[in-house]
């Protein structure tokens, strides 16, 4: 058995912190590399601008074009070669991070990261995710190294959408069952090691946060304020989770929110939304008692996060597409085993109705 550990080289975190872009960027090159939608340069591009080009780098912006395919990051890697850029900058939502994130592995050049929502832990990890042009999961890029740069403003994640922040928090969410269950079945995480007790730990410390805090924070980017809980939130969601995922380990949790890919009707939820169900079919699988499901149960509602298969655009479910979504949450290169050598497709079948029936139960419906 042995232990690994992967983290972004530093990460920082505050109002204001996307105008210290240009300090913190300064050693790692001369030619800089934007990747963001054209909403998020026309928002933010100017204040990326200034602060590289007052440290006298140059800099040169590109349109994302919001899928993570392998195409989109081809034709980055070709623009950036052509304009001999030696570091990549991801600015937005999970996707264009991960297109960042896979042009700089490929490329082996240093990588920045400036999130604009607070939506998943995908900034912090050294891991790339693709997807074809319908949106559905093709390829993970595990990279040699995490990020070199992590720069979360905290008033932007403020004014970013409501609805996106609690995708974040369900997504986080997750982080504590999963590496709980990696530790307990002895699976080997994203690092390439066992889980180690600094793993386990941020996972569980990501948990109380979002226990504790979670719904005030939810509150504060509702009243698009800065606040402690908030600052506090953000670090969980982003560089906890992040870490927590890496270095603890996935399970049926994400593995389920992978498989609701086959189903048509949940096309239009985010990932921290389709996790947070996920969460709740893992307990399931787990034989969770009472104790242990109520908090999660009052945490998702609280949030507005799903609790049942209606919440995921699923009002009337189709029995063969949810079979299709157990199926292809327990294929041999998901993480469902992590949980459990020996699930089956019917299991988690069955485990996905109880945990909706759990849900209409909670709610009353």
């Amino acid at each position: 058995m042995s232990y690994a550990m992967k983290a972004p080289a530093r990460y920082s975190q505050g109002p204001g912190e996307l105008d210290q872009l240009g300090r913190a960027a300064k050693k790692l090159g001369e030619k800089f590399l934007v990747i963001c939608s054209t909403n998020n340069q026309a928002r933010f591009g100017r204040r990326v601008e200034t602060s590289l080009t007052e440290q006298g780098k140059e800099v040169l912006f590109t349109p994302f074009h919001g899928e993570a395919t392998k195409a989109e990051v081809f034709e980055k890697m070709d623009l950036c070669k052509e304009n001999g850029c030696d570091v990549v900058v991801g600015m937005g939502g999970g996707k264009a991070l991960d297109t960042a994130k896979a042009v700089a592995e490929n490329l082996g050049l240093p990588c920045v990261i400036l999130p604009t929502v607070a939506s998943n832990d995908a900034p912090c990890s050294g891991v790339a995710v693709l997807y074809n042009e319908a949106g559905v999961v093709v390829k993970a890029v595990l990279m040699r190294r995490n990020p070199d740069l992590v720069l979360v403003d905290t008033d932007i994640i403020a004014n970013a959408p409501v609805r996106l922040f609690a995708a974040g928090l369900g997504d986080a969410l997750s982080t504590w069952f999963e590496a709980r269950a990696c530790k307990k079945s002895g699976a080997r995480t994203m690092a390439r090691g066992n889980v180690s007790n600094t793993g386990l730990m941020m996972a569980r410390l990501c948990y109380d946060i979002l226990m504790e805090k979670g719904r005030a924070a939810l509150e504060a980017v509702k009243a698009h304020q800065v606040t402690p809980e908030l600052e506090d939130v953000v670090e969980a969601s982003i560089y906890l989770s992040g870490l927590g995922f890496e270095n603890g380990g996935l399970a049926a949790a994400h593995a389920v929110n992978d498989g609701f890919a086959q189903a048509p009707q949940a096309h239009g939820m985010y990932h921290g939304e389709k996790v947070a169900f996920g969460t709740l079919v893992q307990l399931v699988l787990e034989g969770s008692v009472a104790e242990e499901l109520g908090p999660v149960l009052a945490f998702l509602k609280d949030t507005g996060l799903p609790m049942t298969l209606a919440q995921l655009g699923m009002d009337q479910p189709d029995r063969d597409i949810l079979k299709k979504v157990a199926e292809a949450a327990c294929v041999p290169t998901q993480s469902t085993k992590n949980l459990r050598a020996d699930i089956t497709a019917d299991q988690v079948l069955e485990a996905i109705l109880e945990a909706d029936r759990i849900g209409r139960d909670y709610l009353g419906r």
